[in-house]
């Protein structure tokens, strides 16, 4: 599944030659990290957007991941010569859902995500890669924290 989406991805980055930024649109990709997932981007406005995951991670349990996030992006703090290299950062929330072993219950969690990270925006494709390291809350059933990080890709349509 990853396969294919990763190829889709790349094909359509390929094709796609008209130039515009990806700071507006609806952007869908893949992400890597502990948790491995696809990413939905939807800008609203020229520095805000609204993200959203659906991943999993293989262990001991299988779990399945969803979050969503609002972002903030800061166009001023890296400046180079290719491209936009945007700073972003905001506030989100989790939802981890675990499969239990045998007959005890899954460790299934409800937190509050704090992402930051980069965003490579690419000048003539319609494509972007992030990386991002986010701190996560849980709330529910108990509290803890942990940190995630994950680098992705995603295509963006007009």
């Amino acid at each position: 599944m990853i396969r294919s989406i990763m190829i889709f991805t790349l094909v359509a980055a390929c094709l796609g030659s008209t130039a515009f930024a990806q700071d507006s649109g609806l952007g869908l990709g893949v992400f890597f990290g502990e948790q491995t997932g696809l990413s939905l981007k939807q800008w609203n406005g020229s520095l805000r957007a609204i993200v959203g995951g659906v991943a999993w991670s293989f262990g001991d349990r299988d779990k399945l991941h969803l979050h969503a996030d609002y972002l903030l992006h800061n166009f001023n703090v890296f400046q180079i010569e290719t491209g936009i290299l945007p700073l972003y950062y905001g506030l989100g929330a989790r939802v981890k859902l675990e499969e239990g072993k045998g007959t005890t219950d899954g460790d299934n969690r409800v937190g509050v995500r704090l992402p930051v990270g980069i965003n490579y925006i690419f000048e003539n494709a319609p494509i972007d890669i992030f990386l991002e390291i986010v701190p996560v809350f849980d709330l529910i059933p108990n509290t803890d924290f942990e940190v995630k990080g994950s680098i992705g890709i995603r295509y963006f349509f007009q």
